[in-house]
């Protein structure tokens, strides 16, 4: 019989290891017993400054990689290494029995996800991406108000925008601008979070055809790494969906959803704003006239869910881990996160493919 606690391993020592690391604390079915480094001192100082913060009440054990995968009291890996080598560590962890949550993008190319999907059928193992907004309450609150059908109507269209302002240095120094390990720049950074909330929208339906502009880049030569990125999308049905990702552009992360009768904003759709609920706004403006005065009235209303942000117990990393650990206790795997996670590649690579060949329209290949 399955354990009702599932028993993790950190692969890598990324600063987002950090959230997860309290998520795993928080989830109240898993338990951290070790993390990789490819230096056991840095694995060693990374659970020092955690587990100051956030105590487990057995300290992990530091260790190399293949160690980890090696370890018996490791269910599942939480894999933050760099998009470049990912590949490689999500197959070996697949191989060696491990449940994996990978971190986005997945994968360099649909290629790359396409041969972890096969290591972990192969295998017998769960995979699922890291994108926490998923687990939020307050996408079925969405779903539930777009299917109603009276606020919004029949869904024509979907924009969203991620971004912030990099700091000259990151330029210079962190990996998201290195070709090597992190070639999708800002469009597998931030523009994987855009597609995946069309892609949910949409019920996962592929679109047909996307373009993309790399609207700047950094680097020169033949692989220079996107630093703002737009792209638009056209599914069947005659809805569309566009979207902004950018490192070169304040912190926005907002989407809408507009139909035949009204819209939706969601204001905060990847990292709620910090308070005690998450929420969006649907509102359906109405134009008229009296005589020489025209008017246009606001018709807003609030939907919110009570959620707590920023590493409560019931915050969207938190619950993102107690799903992933609930399925590695229950033994029932659960393939439609796979398929999702390689939709929202096929759609990314598209969209490069697009940018790279001038902006033209591309059809999406499954």
């Amino acid at each position: 019989m399955a354990s009702p606690t599932c028993r993790w391993g950190i692969l890598g020592t990324a600063n987002i290891a950090r959230k997860n690391w309290k998520a795993i604390r928080l989830a109240g079915n898993a338990v951290l017993t070790a993390v990789a480094s490819r230096d056991p001192a840095k694995a060693r100082a990374f659970i020092d400054e955690c587990q100051a913060d956030v105590p487990f009440p057995a300290v992990p054990a530091p260790c190399g990689y293949d160690d980890l995968l090696r370890r018996p009291d490791v269910d599942a890996v939480y894999v933050p290494l760099p998009t470049g080598i990912r590949r490689e560590w999500v197959v070996k962890a697949a191989g060696a029995g491990k449940h994996v949550l990978c971190e986005k993008p997945c994968g360099s190319t649909a290629a790359d996800v396409r041969a972890m999907l096969d290591a972990c059928r192969a295998n017998g193992v769960q995979f699922m991406d890291g994108v926490m907004f998923m687990h939020s309450a307050r996408l079925p609150l969405l779903r539930q108000v777009l299917e109603a059908g009276d606020a919004v109507g029949t869904l024509r269209r979907i924009t969203s925008q991620f971004s912030f302002a990099a700091p000259e240095e990151f330029l210079r120094e962190n990996i998201r601008v290195s070709n090597d390990l992190e070639p999708l720049g800002c469009l597998g950074d931030l523009g994987w979070y855009n597609l995946r909330f069309a892609l949910w929208a949409m019920n996962y339906q592929l679109p047909d055809r996307v373009s993309g502009r790399a609207l700047h880049e950094h680097g020169s030569g033949a692989r220079p790494v996107p630093t703002e990125f737009s792209g638009e999308l056209f599914f069947p049905g005659g809805v569309s969906a566009s979207f902004y990702c950018s490192f070169r552009t304040e912190n926005q992360q907002w989407a809408h959803l507009s139909g035949a009768r009204g819209s939706v904003h969601v204001p905060d759709f990847v990292l709620p704003f910090y308070g005690c609920e998450v929420g969006f706004e649907a509102n359906q403006p109405v134009m008229w006239k009296d005589g020489c005065s025209f008017h246009m009235e606001s018709h807003p209303r609030r939907h919110v869910v009570r959620e707590y942000s920023d590493g409560a117990a019931g915050a969207q990393e938190a619950t993102m881990i107690r799903t992933f650990s609930g399925i590695v206790s229950s033994g029932k795997l659960d393939p439609q996160w796979g398929e999702i996670a390689l939709k929202t590649q096929l759609v990314l690579d598209a969209c490069l493919r697009s940018a790279r060949e001038g902006g033209r329209l591309v059809p999406v290949e499954e």
